[in-house]
């Protein structure tokens, strides 16, 4: 084979096209019957092959920088460069991360996770490297739908006017994680449709045949199409201070190479339209690329995923079924969702009720103005989005919705550590982020029927951000399908085991927010079956605002509190509970549980809540530890 040939880029520069053509089939086939066994995102990755090769074979690389966007595309990328034996642990526990890494090797250029960042790193390699006097290359790659992000708008902005030296791969294939959506996606579309460009591109392709001269009349036609199509991409691109090329089929590597030699030396930015299928290759990822994006493992041979069984609904699925719920007894209520509608289960409401769905494309500032917009003209928005996504509409969470008191729920799905996606998707600062905020409400729910009552609250809520987040997976088995709505109070959090001491003193107190009180009620189990103390167990459901009643029950009634919680602790539950306790002069050991001051890598959920020491034997840890900060206080008294 030739993949075991290639241990640098350096290999395959020595190949010829043909070996090219066979590299590239090579590739697939390693990235499908890896992922089979070791789920990763498939799609995205099959469909750049070509792309990916052409770059490394073009491109003296890692002299020359290549960026890659949210970095679902860059699986053959870090086969090519040394780490095909590594692939097979990616994404795993000690293995290399699913996304480019710069800690990770020298070809990653630049670390991502997240979308439509590409053009600004790369406009920022380039412009250092001129002003280092380098003349290394630098080359961005982002999807059409990664292109609808305002980022990267704003980045194409300033390339274009900067003149600098920077190289655009537009891989356009019609779709980010679901179908794109938005003006941008509909006029890329335009160039490779309109029914007069391409008569006229066939009809004279076909006349001239191959050669020279037909070279030199694609080289016009390109240059001139604007004047011939209506609204091609070349004529947005060109306004913006790009040289454009394209569209060109991204699956002719023969093509590629031609095109990237031509453009290498150009000077100024340029962007190559490159035309691509996702799931390239793969027959079952070609025709439903929305669920091959990231399928989870499956037989390579057949293309039938392997299904585990789920030990409850996952949250997204109550979320998406209790918004559907919700919209049928109150006509204001409207979903929106930054490109995420089947991962947050919004494709329910978009099947039912078509008019009150809102795919707004990867944009979440525009998401969370947009549903403010919408709440300030009467409506209930229900803006879904992805906790670690976020964070890119903080400014807009605060100014547009906080600020104007204006009734916007925002679900943030994804809340806590999310597994094998690792750092860049752990939704792990939410809570603290946004506890801060004045006017807004931040509730985390035990369980499924928790959840469900939240929403239903938040619907009734009539000023101000009323934030909900939820963890990934699966609930706690709860039932809560068809279940009458109850309101709950806001800031009010509930008391679900009274504590019983031994030995006369009074027991310790565990504070709960989200799903961890399900461990805190397994670590209480094994301690009545010891027939040690038992510790008074809350959900608190809301960080924002704090239950007062529940604080001074606390201090009145227990020794200790323990603190609970999937994000960070900094500034959470943890911060909230100190200050308050602190602020009303109950002095009593305190000790937190919950995400430290570091970055988690990458692992299985149960492995990273372990870590963090959010699991029943976490808990039991976490009370041995404010044992002993009571009995050092009790010293000090003493």
């Amino acid at each position: 084979m030739l993949l075991e040939k290639v241990n640098t880029p350096e290999d395959i520069r020595k190949f010829s096209v043909d070996e090219l053509k066979t590299l590239c089939a090579e590739l697939r086939s390693y990235i499908i019957s890896c992922c089979a066994k070791n789920p990763g995102h498939l799609g995205a990755s099959l469909g750049v092959v070509e792309i990916v090769t052409a770059l490394h074979y073009v491109y003296n690389t890692p002299k020359d920088k290549i960026v890659f966007d949210v970095g679902h595309q860059a699986y053959a990328h870090k086969i090519l460069t040394g780490r095909r034996e590594a692939f097979l642990n990616n994404r795993k526990r000690d293995g290399i991360s699913g996304f480019p890494n710069r800690f990770e090797s020298e070809y990653d250029a630049f670390g991502v996770g997240h979308s439509s960042t590409s053009i600004s790193a790369a406009l920022g390699l380039a412009e250092a490297a001129k002003l280092q006097g380098s003349n290394e290359n630098v080359v961005a790659v982002i999807g059409d739908g990664a292109l609808t992000g305002g980022l990267a708008l704003e980045g194409l902005n300033n390339a274009g006017a900067s003149n600098a030296d920077l190289l655009v791969i537009l891989n356009d294939n019609d779709m980010a994680i679901d179908n794109n959506q938005g003006a941008l996606h509909k006029h890329l579309l335009r160039i490779t449709t309109d029914p007069m460009y391409n008569r006229i591109k066939n009809r004279v392709w076909n006349t001239i045949g191959e050669g020279w001269f037909r070279n030199k009349i694609q080289q016009f036609v390109r240059g001139t199409k604007s004047s011939i199509v209506t609204g091609s991409g070349g004529d947005l691109f060109e306004a913006l201070g790009f040289r454009y090329f394209g569209p060109i089929d991204g699956h002719d590597i023969e093509k590629l190479i031609e095109t990237l030699d031509k453009v290498k030396n150009l000077k100024g930015p340029r962007i190559i339209h490159v035309m691509t299928v996702k799931g390239k290759g793969y027959q079952p990822a070609e025709e439903n690329p929305t669920i091959w994006h990231a399928p989870g493992k499956f037989d390579p041979e057949t293309g039938e995923r392997i299904k585990s069984s789920p030990k409850a609904d996952r949250y997204q699925d109550v979320f998406g079924q209790t918004l559907v719920d919700l919209a049928e007894i109150d006509d204001r209520v409207v979903g929106i969702t930054p490109a995420m509608a089947t991962g947050c289960g919004m494709d329910l409401l978009a099947k039912v009720m078509p008019k009150r769905f809102f795919d707004v494309g990867i944009e979440e500032e525009h998401a969370v103005t947009f549903s403010a917009g919408l709440a300030a003209g009467g409506m209930k928005p229900f803006c879904n989005i992805y906790s670690s996504f976020s964070q890119r509409a903080y400014d807009q969470i605060i100014h547009d919705v906080a600020l104007q008191n204006l009734p916007v729920v925002l679900c943030f799905d994804r809340a806590g550590l999310v597994g094998e996606d690792g750092a860049t998707h752990h939704g792990v600062f939410d809570m603290a982020a946004y506890r801060s905020v004045p006017n807004a409400i931040v509730a985390a729910p035990k369980d499924e029927l928790d959840l469900r009552n939240l929403m239903y609250t938040a619907l009734q809520h009539d000023g101000g951000p009323f934030i909900i987040r939820y963890p990934r997976g699966c609930g706690e088995g709860v039932a809560w399908r068809g279940t009458e709505f109850e309101m709950l109070p806001i800031g009010k959090g509930e008391r679900i085991l009274s504590g019983k001491s031994i030995d006369g003193t009074k027991p310790v107190a565990i504070l709960c927010i989200g799903p961890a009180a399900s461990s805190a009620i397994s670590a209480a189990s094994v301690l009545s079956d010891e027939g040690s103390s038992i510790p008074y167990i809350y959900n608190m459901r809301f960080v924002k605002p704090l239950d007062p009643q529940i604080m001074e029950e606390v201090a009145s009634n227990c020794s200790a509190i323990l603190t609970v919680e999937d994000g960070s602790l900094m500034g959470g539950l943890y911060g909230a509970v100190t200050e308050y306790m602190a602020e009303h002069d109950h002095l009593m050991p305190i000790h937190g549980i919950g995400i430290p001051d570091k970055f988690v890598s990458q692992d299985t959920q149960a492995s990273q809540r372990h870590e963090c020491g959010l699991d029943k034997e976490g808990i039991l840890d976490g009370l041995q530890i404010l044992e002993k900060k009571s009995q050092k206080v009790l010293e000090k008294k003493n």
